[in-house]
């Protein structure tokens, strides 16, 4: 799928075939998937060859949560796009990703992190994971704690201009950054990037869904959050970072990125 995938499992005696089923199974959903691979099942989908009716369980899933976005963020969010035709990418990963975790509590194992490509799911904790600062590679913005749960990040630092706005066909603006915590890394991944393909309406729009919270960088370097971001105490300020503004009584909070001491963003034991 284009980016690595790292797994950390902390129980004793956790057979390995329960790690393997993991990568297996992200295998599998690259073959499946990928709009990439002329042979895939999205591929062939996209090209016609195959009629919604022959299609398996999982793509229509994946199809139906697709527009599921596409209709609540009015066209925003969209998976077919010209010139692009079907990539269900933004959907998949997070999908992808929650769907291994789950193959995992199955499995019995009680504590883990899964980091799909800076996007985690974790079981058993408290993990602690940081935000990249949008601007400073080697800097955070913000870290967080989570128990059971996932956090995703949208942003433009690592691929440029690549979430398109389905509204206007053009690249999003508004946002530098948006991260979102939820039960699920399924809802997490796809809330963040069809809240930043919105702009700077995306922000509100998230943090209104239930169980979602939202730290977002917009552009300028204002910061928003939700109140109950699971937020740890603030990165250390370094040189150009500004104290966030006094919060306002509204559920989205703002003030400024702060960088942090630490490296890239990674996924750790607290």
């Amino acid at each position: 799928m284009g980016f690595p995938v790292s797994l950390r499992i902390d129980d004793e005696g956790v057979a390995d075939e329960a790690v393997e089923a993991v990568f297996s199974w992200l295998r599998e959903t690259d073959a499946r998937f990928s709009p990439f691979r002329p042979g895939s099942e999205v591929s062939r989908f996209g090209r016609g060859e195959l009629a919604r009716h022959e299609l398996s369980a999982d793509l229509v899933e994946v199809l139906d949560l697709a527009e599921h976005y596409r209709r609540a963020t009015g066209g925003a969010f969209d998976v077919r796009l010209p010139g692009r035709g079907l990539d269900p990418c933004a959907v998949v990963k997070g999908w992808s990703a929650q769907r291994a975790a789950e193959s995992l509590r199955a499995a019995g194992v009680r504590r883990f992190c899964l980091n799909a490509g800076g996007d985690v799911v974790v079981a058993g904790g408290p993990w602690r994971a940081g935000v990249r600062h949008p601007d400073r590679a080697d800097r955070l913005c913000a870290a967080l704690e989570l128990t059971d749960g996932a956090v995703a990040t949208s942003a433009r630092y690592e691929r440029g201009d690549h979430i398109i706005d389905g509204r206007t066909g053009r690249p999003a603006t508004g946002l530098l950054s948006m991260t979102v915590v939820a039960a699920t890394l399924t809802e997490a991944d796809t809330v963040a990037t069809a809240a930043f393909a919105l702009g700077g309406d995306g922000v509100e729009w998230a943090a209104s869904l239930p169980g979602c919270e939202v730290f977002a960088v917009a552009t300028g370097g204002r910061v928003l959050r939700t109140s109950g971001f699971p937020s740890l105490a603030e990165p250390h300020p370094r040189e150009g970072a500004r104290p966030p503004r006094p919060s306002r009584p509204a559920r989205v909070r703002r003030g400024r990125p702060r960088s942090g001491r630490t490296g890239r963003s990674r996924p750790g034991r607290s």
